[in-house]
């Protein structure tokens, strides 16, 4: 191996290790870091044979179709999770295949590690919500349905999508996407205290403890 193959191999390493790190640390799910890092390396190994040999690049391609395929097929995975197992091939395959100079390859590495840690930071959108929702009763009405999903879920709908309306067991299936309120300071709410009020407050702090319990019992205030 160039020593230009060899510096392409360790940042292929380092990159894959900081997507797994940066993928564990917001999600939290081992067995996909085992699997990002065996899929880079593997990708990695076939692309620097596939770069050595005389074969044409549409074979590399194509295996890299069918790599992705299998896994994908083989258990279920969210969207974002999809999003870093092709960074991760993607980034083993272009550290694998032969390059005349390291700029190009270093600056798409460092372009796909640096979107995603961007794209996926808890702070980008971090209102927005995606659920589906399967209430307990069938409501045909577009605008009752938004209204009642705003009262269960706390927020903004900003799109449905009904996927299921059974009239027969009253249930309504439906895919929204939702905006939360954003938070509220408790102190914003709070009325100010007024001189009367301290006043009270104090006595009732200086009374004996039979008459706090008295208090309590009739929905006074300690």
């Amino acid at each position: 191996m160039t020593t230009t193959a060899l510096i392409l191999a360790a940042t292929d390493l380092v990159a894959a290790v900081l997507l797994s790190a940066i993928y564990f640390q917001r999600h939290r799910r081992r067995d996909l870091v085992v699997a990002f890092l065996g899929v880079n390396v593997g990708v990695l190994a076939v692309a620097t044979v596939l770069g050595t040999a005389e074969v044409a690049l549409g074979l590399g391609l194509g295996l890299f179709g069918v790599l992705s395929i299998i896994r994908l097929r083989s258990s279920e995975i969210t969207q974002r999770e999809v999003a870093y197992y092709f960074a991760a091939l993607a980034i083993g395959l272009i550290c694998g295949l032969p390059h005349t100079d390291l700029a190009t390859p270093l600056l798409l590495v460092g372009l796909i590690v640096a979107v995603l840690a961007v794209a996926d930071h808890p702070r980008v959108l971090s209102r927005s919500r995606h659920q589906t929702v399967h209430l307990d009763r069938a409501i045909a009405d577009e605008n009752e349905l938004r209204a009642e999903l705003e009262r269960l879920l706390g927020g903004e709908v900003t799109g449905l999508t009904v996927q299921q309306l059974d009239l027969v067991d009253d249930t309504t299936l439906v895919d929204v996407r939702y905006r939360v309120r954003a938070a509220v300071p408790a102190a914003a709410g709070r009325a100010p205290s007024t001189g009367p009020r301290r006043a009270a407050t104090s006595d009732t702090a200086t009374s004996s403890p039979a008459e706090q319990s008295f208090a309590d019992l009739l929905g006074g205030t300690r």
